[in-house]
């Protein structure tokens, strides 16, 4: 293959559906491709030209996301047969504390809170309530349904796998009462105005929007660090990482591992309780 064509890209494309990987995937490894065409301005492809755009993408982005783009070329050339043409990720020092600048802090997610109550938004603070209470992704906002009220148990069915979430008591009970006032009895809780569930964007913007009354850094406010704060939230409990594991529909305890570091602070005040030192 010398040349990467948009008929070749929407073949590739095609593929990842097949493969029923997520949309959100799918739209990801086609941009990252796209970039990369745009970028040899058609010259021809060779391994060479890979390793050149790779030591261009380092030059311009983060390790993580260099690793990212390169996995969206690999799968494109597993895909095209062109096995010669994949590349290396690059090695990355596991991270051992979370950073403080980038981790929502449970003192910050009620002042959002309280910010969409100030602000009239009842069904915003519910949804950051529900993911946060729950753990699930914002993708699957759309599984809490009236039907699951009833029981207390939503069921998540995505790219083949199928897990519980648990809806605590407490949530059940407001999140009937919301429902039973919007007029919804089946269907998803949190829908748009012509009925379809909210979706990833949405949420995202409406969190936005809160910021500055909440006095909450904006690079900490979206969906996903909810998730984070139950996980942390649940551990500093728990302390059971392999529960958290199946609550929040992790296939390894590795990933879950993630969700449940401490900032170095933290780490450094535990180890000074410690008492070994004698002056």
């Amino acid at each position: 293959m010398k040349k990467i064509t948009d008929k070749i890209i929407k073949k590739f494309e095609e593929h990842l559906i097949n493969e029923e990987k997520s949309k959100a995937t799918i739209e990801k490894y086609i941009r990252d491709l796209t970039v990369f065409v745009c970028w040899l301005g058609g010259a021809e492809l060779n391994k060479t030209m890979v390793l050149g755009y790779k030591e261009y993408i380092i030059s311009k982005y983060a390790p993580a996301s260099v690793n990212s783009i390169l996995s969206s070329l690999n799968s494109f050339f597993d895909y095209s047969g062109e096995y010669g043409l994949k590349v290396k990720n690059l090695k990355i020092q596991k991270q051992i504390f979370a950073k403080n600048e980038k981790e929502l802090t449970k003192a910050e997610y009620e002042r959002l809170l309280k910010a969409a109550k100030s602000k009239g938004n009842r069904k915003l603070n519910l949804i950051m309530q529900t993911i946060c209470a729950t753990g699930i992704r914002v993708s699957e906002l759309k599984y809490i349904c009236a039907e699951s009220l009833k029981s207390g148990i939503a069921q998540v069915n995505m790219k083949g796998k199928l897990r519980i979430i648990i809806i605590p008591k407490e949530l059940c009970k407001m999140l009937k009462k919301y429902a039973a006032e919007q007029k919804i009895s089946s269907g998803s809780i949190f829908v748009t105005k012509t009925g379809r569930p909210l979706d990833r964007t949405n949420i995202w913007k409406l969190m936005k929007s809160l910021c500055e009354s909440a006095n909450v850094d904006k690079g900490k406010v979206f969906p996903h660090n909810l998730r984070h704060l139950f996980a942390r939230t649940f551990y500093s409990i728990e302390k059971d990482i392999v529960r958290l594991a199946d609550i929040l529909g992790h296939s390894s305890v590795n990933t879950t591992r993630i969700y449940t570091m401490d900032t170095w602070e933290i780490c450094r005040r535990q180890v000074q309780r410690l008492g070994l030192l004698r002056c």
